[in-house]
């Protein structure tokens, strides 16, 4: 779909996951200026299941870089659990926009823990 773009992501944590999504979202998004900090947030989210949490994770970060014009780029996990997060993210000024991401969506959303890997597809509306 013309409005939409898609990440598949396979990681062998579920800390290692999260941040590929949030890279991955910021990869399409645009290009920062990593040797400029741009805003440090601390996220807390708790959800239902782990669906839901990562849709709540992206969407978060959409929101927090919208505000501070920054992508996140770099985050330190506190806790991690398949329905609660507790993270430090820290966002660089936004140097050129590639894709205005409107919101991560639960389109054919599944989160498998199989053979020691977790995968997903995220579609992301833009």
């Amino acid at each position: 779909h013309t409005a939409d773009l898609a990440l598949r992501i396979e990681a062998q944590t579920l800390e290692d996951l999260f941040r590929a999504a949030a890279l991955g979202m910021a990869a399409l998004a645009g290009e920062s200026d990593p040797t400029v900090p741009g805003a440090t947030v601390d996220i807390a989210l708790d959800a239902g299941d782990v669906e839901a949490l990562l849709i709540d994770w992206l969407n978060e970060l959409l929101y927090l870089g919208h505000e501070t014009h920054c992508l996140f780029l770099s985050f330190q996990f506190e806790a991690l659990t398949m329905t609660q997060l507790r993270a430090c993210a820290v966002g660089f000024p936004v140097a050129q926009r590639k894709a205005h991401i409107k919101a991560a969506t639960y389109h054919n959303l599944t989160v498998k823990h199989d053979q020691g890997q977790f995968v997903t597809e995220i579609v992301l509306d833009v």
